[in-house]
């Protein structure tokens, strides 16, 4: 069933969704940085680059849960890897096009989904793994925000009689840590997700007799989205910098320490996250401690829509391609 033709169709496409990644959710990581000055575009994109590659090699916790938690082994054809694929890196396209910070997690997730159950039915979908890894994406950037309105009330409390530019100085020289922070606990979540699709499509094709994810799937997927990442994905970048609320380096320190915390200690226990969820819920979050009407909820609102819709829209749209695919092979 999986030629070699196919598993290098399904490599290629694994890393090609990898490089979008890359530059889809480089804002993650950076947007704060950028927008306070603390880093230049060009510096800050070189940092993202090469944390996002180092944390990418950090462990395979995450890969494993993709890889056998959302749907059945037996169903693990090309055909469904390739359409899973195919909607994930089209939803990601198509969000990025238009700006919108939505989840490349999701929307791997939904495609495999979506699939699956145009090709074999619900009965061969993981149900309890999907709900774990659902329960997952749903609760980190609750979390995210939780984590990001204390650290930023702490903040305040211990620099309160500090005057306001000599605390946004010195918090812009820490912004370069959290920078980096955020980028490699990126890399350690999100490549692994590319990783574990990789692998489980190994195992199937009898290339691998168990799930253990070879090296050279570890730096070819690493390589992947640092180069993506080294692109930029500014239209993202601007939204997550700047729209959300107007940032302050103290309060991109918190975000950024905030998130990194939490996606990081996630990688190290298996979970899957939305890095872009989770980034911008803490933004969010440290917003709404340091004044609540100054967040822009209207376009919060619009990063939370773009979360609920993506799995079921890549699912639709790996669906679409999964009956393409049955009709021409």
């Amino acid at each position: 069933m999986f030629s070699l033709t196919w598993v290098i169709a399904i490599v290629i496409l694994a890393l090609i969704f990898d490089y979008i990644n890359g530059f889809h959710d480089t804002a993650n990581a950076i947007a704060t940085s950028v927008s306070t000055k603390a880093l230049s575009p060009r510096a800050a994109i070189m940092v993202a680059a090469t944390l996002n590659f180092l944390g990418a090699l950090s462990g395979t916790a995450v890969a494993a849960t993709i890889g056998k938690g959302i749907i059945k082994p037996e169903v693990v054809t090309p055909q469904i890897i390739c359409a899973a694929l195919i909607g994930a890196i089209f939803w990601n396209v198509f969000t990025w096009y238009f700006g919108i910070p939505s989840s490349s997690s999701h929307a791997l997730i939904g495609g495999l989904v979506g699939a699956a159950l145009v090709g074999f039915g619900p009965s061969e979908v993981s149900w309890n793994g999907f709900v774990r890894i659902f329960s997952g994406l749903l609760t980190t950037p609750v979390i995210g925000l939780v984590v990001g309105s204390i650290i930023m009330y702490l903040l305040f409390w211990i620099f309160k009689k500090s005057s306001p530019a000599k605390t946004n100085r010195q918090f812009r020289r820490l912004q370069i840590i959290t920078a980096c922070m955020a980028s490699f606990a990126h890399g350690s979540n999100d490549a692994q997700k590319t990783m574990g699709i990789i692998t489980m499509s190994l195992v199937s094709a009898g290339i691998l007799i168990s799930f253990e994810v070879p090296l050279w799937v570890k730096i070819a997927c690493a390589m992947a989205m640092a180069a993506g990442t080294a692109m930029g994905g500014w239209k993202i970048i601007r939204t997550m910098g700047g729209k959300i609320f107007r940032i302050e380096p103290i309060n991109g320190f918190a975000a950024d320490f905030s998130s990194s915390l939490v996606i990081f200690v996630s990688s190290k226990l298996g979970v899957p996250v939305s890095t872009t969820h989770v980034v911008s819920s803490s933004i969010m979050g440290v917003g709404a401690a340091k004044r609540m009407k100054g967040v822009r909820w209207n376009i919060a609102k619009q990063i939370v829509i773009a979360w609920f819709i993506t799995i079921p829209l890549s699912g639709v749209v790996a669906a679409i391609v999964y009956t393409l695919f049955s009709y021409l092979f």
